[in-house]
């Protein structure tokens, strides 16, 4: 998306602007605005001394506006024929940078690709000129991705000159095709539609196709396996989904088709518009009800059920019985291995797979006082690491906060005689020691909610407002395996640290 960069040596400056040596000595000391020359980026693969070289574009859009070299710049900045006749549409034509319109204009044929992707335009322009250009197109335009005042702002590429890229007015190019242009919003951007347009035509109701996620999602939903709750809950998420694109695409076309700027109006038509026929469909159903349902299917083994699980933790992760991800080295006589210590080994679930992210998994265990799902698996140095959903929250039974231990992560100990990793919600994380202007105040948010009650349910929304006594305390560098008891917490919470 953007214009690309691209430079230009001396000598290849001299052949775009047509002069020699002395032409170039001289156009330096005539023109003021003449583009100053600079260093090519370095690139790890050219080991050669550092080139003078000029930035394609600013020569190029320079030339444009100069009257000596107009008819050399860049043919969409040169100043536009006076009162041009109307130009012509040609139709629609495939190229590698997927769909495109050609218009045949007093300066040429235009190409137009409805693509925002990356070096676009250079790419159509120089498989153009690559083939013999045969359609005798002058340049091609793409979409910059962005709305300029009048219309979708444009980049483009002149078949003279592919390699160099630069923006372009979607006004000027309306003024010379004679007529305001058609723009199709992204998920609509479809070669089977674009074909369909012809100058006049009313835009095309379309229905917003499926993204991948909604695809898993209904696949799932379909899925006699899963139990009706579980069904419900994908089917909650996968109409979301589409409710969502279908919204978006709505607000971009009143973004990109708006009426205009002042009086001027704005020269840009939509190809295509959704079909809101059945929009929204039920969602956000209610919430506990939502969290069982992806409960139960994070405990199957189905495929269908990972990859649905997969989606939830990019898109919804608070629906799922699950913290952050942690992972701790296996270490023998530290308190992890005293955690380690009651897990039961298991089959692995839709929630192990997810966990294991791709990585080759040695065993497969749950916290039985939890139900976290752990697995172990090598790191990358071939030492063993232990990897696991942190909890939401810790079973109480009357028992309470005991002290805290600071060793790879925060763990709890409590009266009663148990040690878990504590509990954190899916997007934190925590830690202690100085974070180099930030503070762990997510770890001193969960030591003062689990203080007042073991079993609470923790929430970081507000986390930077923790005790400060407490968000201090776990500021200070502590060594690993540092314990933190109670008294000492309930101190540091009821005592607002000191002022430097």
């Amino acid at each position: 998306m953007g214009v690309s960069s691209s430079y230009l040596t001396r000598v290849e400056v001299q052949q775009l602007l047509g002069v020699n040596a002395f032409g170039m000595w001289r156009l330096v000391r005539k023109y003021d605005k003449f583009p100053a020359p600079t260093e090519k980026p370095y690139s790890p693969f050219n080991r050669q001394e550092p080139e003078e070289v000029w930035a394609g574009t600013a020569v190029y859009s320079w030339a444009a506006g100069t009257a000596e070299f107009a008819h050399r710049g860049a043919v969409l900045l040169r100043p536009l024929p006076e009162g041009p006749a109307p130009g012509s549409w040609l139709g629609y034509r495939d190229t590698l940078r997927g769909p495109a319109l050609d218009w045949r204009t007093d300066i040429g044929v235009i190409r137009i690709v409805h693509c925002d992707d990356s070096k676009a335009a250079t790419d159509v322009a120089s498989a153009i000129a690559s083939s013999g250009n045969k359609d005798s197109v002058v340049t091609v335009c793409a979409l910059y991705g962005d709305v300029g005042i009048w219309g979708p702002a444009l980049v483009a590429a002149d078949t003279a000159h592919p390699g160099i890229e630069y923006e372009a007015s979607w006004g000027d190019v309306a003024a010379l095709v004679g007529q305001v242009l058609p723009w199709w919003p992204d998920l609509l951007r479809l070669p089977s539609v674009i074909r369909q347009w012809e100058p006049g035509a009313q835009a095309a109701v379309v229905e917003v196709p499926a993204n991948g996620s909604e695809k898993i999602l209904r696949r799932a939903g379909a899925n006699q396996i899963f139990d009706v709750t579980s069904r419900a809950a994908v089917t909650d998420m996968a109409n979301s989904i589409r409710n969502n694109r279908i919204d978006n695409t709505s607000h971009e076309i009143e973004i990109f088709c708006k009426d205009g700027y002042g009086e001027m109006p704005n020269q840009v038509v939509a190809g295509a518009v959704p079909d809101t026929s059945h929009h929204p469909l039920p969602c956000d159903g209610e919430r506990q009800t939502l969290k069982t349902g992806w409960h139960k299917l994070a405990l199957h083994t189905h495929p269908d059920a990972v990859a649905a699980l997969e989606v939830a933790v990019g898109r919804d992760p608070d629906l799922l019985p699950f913290g952050a991800v942690t992972e701790i080295p296996v270490r023998p006589g530290t308190i992890s291995d005293r955690w380690t210590h009651r897990l039961a080994i298991c089959d692995p679930t839709a929630a192990h797979a997810v966990l294991a992210q791709d990585d080759r998994a040695e065993a497969f265990f749950i916290d039985p006082l939890t139900d976290m799902p752990v697995l172990r698996t090598p790191s990358g140095d071939g030492k063993q690491m232990w990897r696991f959903y942190a909890p939401l929250s810790l079973p109480a039974g009357g028992a309470e906060l005991a002290s805290v231990i600071l060793h790879h992560t925060v763990w709890v100990t409590t009266s009663d005689g148990h040690v878990h990793p504590a509990p954190c919600t899916p997007t934190e994380h925590l830690w202690w020691g100085d974070g180099w202007g930030d503070r762990p105040s997510e770890a001193a948010a969960v030591v003062d909610q689990l203080l007042d009650d073991l079993g609470a349910t923790v929430n970081l929304r507000e986390h930077y407002k923790a005790p400060k006594g407490l968000t201090a305390l776990f500021n200070e560098e502590h060594k690993k395996g540092a314990e933190l008891t109670r008294a000492t917490l309930l101190h540091a919470r009821m005592t607002p640290p000191r002022t430097r």
